[in-house]
Protein backbone atom coordinates (compact mmCIF):
# COMPACT_ATOMS: atom_id res chain seq x y z
CA UNK A 1 0.00 0.00 0.00
CA UNK A 2 0.88 3.42 -0.43
CA UNK A 3 3.04 5.40 2.56
CA UNK A 4 1.66 7.33 4.83
CA UNK A 5 -0.40 7.54 8.58
CA UNK A 6 -3.28 4.95 8.03
CA UNK A 7 -6.82 6.03 7.82
CA UNK A 8 -9.45 4.49 10.12
CA UNK A 9 -13.50 3.80 10.13
CA UNK A 10 -14.55 2.25 13.58
CA UNK A 11 -18.73 1.43 13.12
CA UNK A 12 -20.56 1.08 16.44
CA UNK A 13 -18.07 2.96 17.76
CA UNK A 14 -19.57 4.73 21.25
CA UNK A 15 -18.87 2.15 23.52
CA UNK A 16 -17.79 -1.56 24.37
CA UNK A 17 -15.32 -3.19 21.97
CA UNK A 18 -15.65 -0.60 19.20
CA UNK A 19 -14.62 2.43 21.37
CA UNK A 20 -11.98 0.41 22.47
CA UNK A 21 -10.93 -0.65 18.96
CA UNK A 22 -10.98 2.97 18.47
CA UNK A 23 -9.12 3.97 20.89
CA UNK A 24 -5.72 1.42 20.25
CA UNK A 25 -5.78 2.36 16.45
CA UNK A 26 -5.11 6.08 17.26
CA UNK A 27 -2.82 4.90 20.05
CA UNK A 28 -0.71 2.95 17.30
CA UNK A 29 -0.56 5.97 14.85
CA UNK A 30 -4.19 5.91 12.86
CA UNK A 31 -6.27 8.51 12.06
CA UNK A 32 -9.65 7.09 13.53
CA UNK A 33 -13.36 8.34 12.38
CA UNK A 34 -15.71 6.95 14.88
CA UNK A 35 -19.76 6.17 13.43
CA UNK A 36 -22.62 5.70 16.12
CA UNK A 37 -25.87 7.38 16.29
CA UNK A 38 -25.61 8.72 19.79
CA UNK A 39 -23.82 11.59 21.26
CA UNK A 40 -21.24 9.71 22.78
CA UNK A 41 -19.06 9.32 19.44
CA UNK A 42 -18.46 13.04 19.43
CA UNK A 43 -16.44 13.31 23.03
CA UNK A 44 -14.82 9.68 21.83
CA UNK A 45 -13.51 11.93 18.44
CA UNK A 46 -12.68 14.54 20.70
CA UNK A 47 -10.37 11.93 23.17
CA UNK A 48 -8.52 10.44 20.49
CA UNK A 49 -7.97 13.50 18.01
CA UNK A 50 -9.98 11.91 15.42
CA UNK A 51 -13.58 12.41 13.35
CA UNK A 52 -16.96 11.78 14.60
CA UNK A 53 -19.21 10.60 12.34
CA UNK A 54 -23.48 10.15 12.89
CA UNK A 55 -25.44 8.25 12.03
CA UNK A 56 -27.67 4.79 11.92
CA UNK A 57 -25.26 2.24 10.82
CA UNK A 58 -28.27 -0.08 9.96
CA UNK A 59 -30.13 2.62 7.07
CA UNK A 60 -29.42 1.95 4.13
CA UNK A 61 -26.59 4.57 2.91
CA UNK A 62 -25.07 5.70 5.96
CA UNK A 63 -22.10 3.39 5.93
CA UNK A 64 -21.55 4.54 2.17
CA UNK A 65 -22.13 7.82 3.17
CA UNK A 66 -19.31 7.68 5.95
CA UNK A 67 -16.50 6.08 3.70
CA UNK A 68 -17.25 8.89 1.42
CA UNK A 69 -16.63 11.42 4.54
CA UNK A 70 -13.68 9.46 5.24
CA UNK A 71 -12.06 9.73 2.02
CA UNK A 72 -12.93 12.86 1.14
CA UNK A 73 -11.37 14.00 4.68
CA UNK A 74 -8.07 12.17 4.40
CA UNK A 75 -8.01 10.84 0.75
CA UNK A 76 -7.84 7.06 1.91
CA UNK A 77 -9.33 4.33 3.74
CA UNK A 78 -6.79 1.69 5.22
CA UNK A 79 -8.97 0.01 7.79
CA UNK A 80 -12.47 -0.72 8.54
CA UNK A 81 -14.03 -2.18 11.55
CA UNK A 82 -17.40 -3.38 11.87
CA UNK A 83 -18.59 -3.41 15.72
CA UNK A 84 -22.36 -3.96 16.48
CA UNK A 85 -24.83 -2.74 19.00
CA UNK A 86 -27.30 -5.93 20.32
CA UNK A 87 -30.34 -7.38 18.68
CA UNK A 88 -33.89 -8.59 19.68
CA UNK A 89 -33.81 -11.75 21.97
CA UNK A 90 -36.65 -13.76 22.72
CA UNK A 91 -37.40 -17.70 21.47
CA UNK A 92 -37.52 -18.31 18.14
CA UNK A 93 -41.41 -19.03 18.34
CA UNK A 94 -41.42 -15.49 20.02
CA UNK A 95 -39.29 -13.60 17.66
CA UNK A 96 -41.36 -11.29 14.76
CA UNK A 97 -40.18 -11.13 10.83
CA UNK A 98 -39.57 -7.37 11.71
CA UNK A 99 -37.09 -8.31 14.46
CA UNK A 100 -35.25 -11.23 12.75
CA UNK A 101 -35.08 -8.06 9.99
CA UNK A 102 -33.17 -5.74 12.56
CA UNK A 103 -31.08 -8.87 13.60
CA UNK A 104 -29.46 -9.26 10.24
CA UNK A 105 -29.24 -5.49 9.36
CA UNK A 106 -27.43 -5.12 12.60
CA UNK A 107 -24.83 -8.37 12.71
CA UNK A 108 -24.99 -9.03 8.86
CA UNK A 109 -25.70 -5.82 6.61
CA UNK A 110 -23.63 -3.56 8.17
CA UNK A 111 -20.80 -6.13 7.27
CA UNK A 112 -21.86 -6.22 3.26
CA UNK A 113 -22.00 -2.48 3.16
CA UNK A 114 -18.64 -1.76 4.67
CA UNK A 115 -16.74 -4.26 2.77
CA UNK A 116 -18.27 -3.18 -0.68
CA UNK A 117 -18.17 0.47 0.18
CA UNK A 118 -14.67 0.57 1.09
CA UNK A 119 -13.43 -1.82 -1.38
CA UNK A 120 -12.90 0.72 -4.56
CA UNK A 121 -11.16 3.46 -2.41
CA UNK A 122 -8.97 0.20 -1.03
CA UNK A 123 -8.19 -1.28 -4.36
CA UNK A 124 -7.36 1.93 -5.67
CA UNK A 125 -4.73 2.29 -2.86
CA UNK A 126 -3.49 -1.41 -3.47
CA UNK A 127 -5.00 -2.88 -0.06
CA UNK A 128 -6.58 -2.35 3.06
CA UNK A 129 -8.31 -4.61 5.97
CA UNK A 130 -11.70 -5.49 7.27
CA UNK A 131 -12.00 -6.68 11.02
CA UNK A 132 -15.73 -7.59 11.91
CA UNK A 133 -16.76 -7.98 15.47
CA UNK A 134 -18.45 -11.36 15.39
CA UNK A 135 -18.98 -13.87 18.68
CA UNK A 136 -17.78 -17.21 19.66
CA UNK A 137 -20.91 -18.43 19.81
CA UNK A 138 -21.97 -19.17 16.15
CA UNK A 139 -20.11 -22.39 16.29
CA UNK A 140 -21.49 -23.42 19.59
CA UNK A 141 -25.20 -21.29 19.34
CA UNK A 142 -26.84 -20.27 22.34
CA UNK A 143 -30.77 -19.46 22.24
CA UNK A 144 -30.19 -16.41 24.55
CA UNK A 145 -28.99 -14.46 21.28
CA UNK A 146 -30.83 -16.09 18.72
CA UNK A 147 -30.95 -13.26 16.06
CA UNK A 148 -27.07 -12.81 16.68
CA UNK A 149 -26.29 -16.21 16.54
CA UNK A 150 -28.35 -16.63 13.47
CA UNK A 151 -27.27 -13.90 11.31
CA UNK A 152 -23.55 -14.33 12.60
CA UNK A 153 -23.00 -17.53 11.32
CA UNK A 154 -24.37 -15.91 7.37
CA UNK A 155 -21.82 -13.24 7.79
CA UNK A 156 -19.29 -15.68 8.46
CA UNK A 157 -19.53 -17.41 5.56
CA UNK A 158 -20.22 -14.52 3.26
CA UNK A 159 -16.99 -13.17 4.85
CA UNK A 160 -15.33 -16.59 4.23
CA UNK A 161 -16.55 -15.69 0.49
CA UNK A 162 -15.55 -11.90 -0.36
CA UNK A 163 -12.06 -12.27 1.36
CA UNK A 164 -11.39 -14.72 -1.15
CA UNK A 165 -12.60 -12.86 -3.81
CA UNK A 166 -10.56 -9.06 -2.85
CA UNK A 167 -7.69 -11.20 -1.33
CA UNK A 168 -5.66 -10.36 -4.62
CA UNK A 169 -6.20 -7.34 -4.44
CA UNK A 170 -4.47 -7.43 -1.04
CA UNK A 171 -7.24 -6.28 0.89
CA UNK A 172 -7.81 -8.97 4.52
CA UNK A 173 -10.86 -9.58 5.89
CA UNK A 174 -11.04 -11.49 9.08
CA UNK A 175 -13.90 -11.98 12.00
CA UNK A 176 -13.15 -11.38 15.71
CA UNK A 177 -14.66 -13.73 17.72
CA UNK A 178 -14.91 -12.62 21.43
CA UNK A 179 -16.30 -15.02 24.41
CA UNK A 180 -17.74 -13.45 27.66
CA UNK A 181 -16.19 -9.39 27.64
CA UNK A 182 -16.79 -6.69 30.13
CA UNK A 183 -15.14 -3.42 30.54
CA UNK A 184 -13.33 -4.35 33.59
CA UNK A 185 -13.12 -8.12 34.47
CA UNK A 186 -11.96 -7.97 38.25
CA UNK A 187 -15.47 -6.76 38.90
CA UNK A 188 -16.77 -9.84 37.95
CA UNK A 189 -17.32 -12.45 40.65
CA UNK A 190 -15.59 -15.35 39.41
CA UNK A 191 -18.69 -18.09 40.16
CA UNK A 192 -20.15 -16.28 36.96
CA UNK A 193 -17.05 -17.49 34.67
CA UNK A 194 -17.02 -20.67 36.09
CA UNK A 195 -16.98 -22.47 32.75
CA UNK A 196 -14.74 -20.49 31.30
CA UNK A 197 -10.81 -21.87 31.17
CA UNK A 198 -8.85 -19.00 31.92
CA UNK A 199 -11.54 -17.91 34.82
CA UNK A 200 -12.56 -14.37 33.71
CA UNK A 201 -13.73 -12.56 30.79
CA UNK A 202 -12.32 -10.86 28.64
CA UNK A 203 -11.56 -6.73 28.62
CA UNK A 204 -12.24 -4.62 25.98
CA UNK A 205 -9.24 -3.56 25.18
CA UNK A 206 -7.70 -7.13 25.04
CA UNK A 207 -10.44 -7.88 21.84
CA UNK A 208 -9.29 -4.13 20.83
CA UNK A 209 -5.49 -5.25 20.59
CA UNK A 210 -6.85 -8.13 18.62
CA UNK A 211 -8.70 -6.51 15.95
CA UNK A 212 -5.97 -4.10 15.86
CA UNK A 213 -3.30 -6.62 15.02
CA UNK A 214 -5.15 -7.81 12.29
CA UNK A 215 -5.05 -4.97 10.69
CA UNK A 216 -1.71 -4.70 10.96
CA UNK A 217 1.12 -5.41 8.99
CA UNK A 218 1.96 -8.18 10.97
CA UNK A 219 -1.02 -9.94 9.76
CA UNK A 220 -0.35 -9.67 6.11
CA UNK A 221 -0.67 -13.39 5.43
CA UNK A 222 -4.09 -13.51 7.27
CA UNK A 223 -7.58 -13.41 5.73
CA UNK A 224 -10.88 -15.24 5.81
CA UNK A 225 -10.14 -16.47 9.34
CA UNK A 226 -12.16 -16.27 12.56
CA UNK A 227 -10.22 -15.39 15.29
CA UNK A 228 -11.47 -16.88 18.57
CA UNK A 229 -10.79 -14.50 21.56
CA UNK A 230 -12.61 -16.46 24.42
CA UNK A 231 -10.17 -17.42 27.25
CA UNK A 232 -11.03 -21.23 25.77
CA UNK A 233 -14.51 -21.40 26.45
CA UNK A 234 -14.97 -22.95 22.51
CA UNK A 235 -15.18 -25.81 22.93
CA UNK A 236 -15.45 -27.24 19.22
CA UNK A 237 -12.25 -27.99 17.17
Amino acid sequence: MIGGKRAALVIAASSGIGAATARELSTRGHRVAVMARGEAVESLAREIGGLAVRGDYTARGTIESAVERVTGEWGRLDVVVNSAGHGPKGTLEELTDEQLALGFDLYFYNVVRACKAALPVMRSRGGGAIVNISSAAPTEPSPRFPTSMVARAAMTTWVKLWSAEVAADGIRVNNVLPGYTVADPATVPSDWVSNIPMRRPASYAEIARTVAFLTSDDAAYITGQNVRVDGGVTRSV
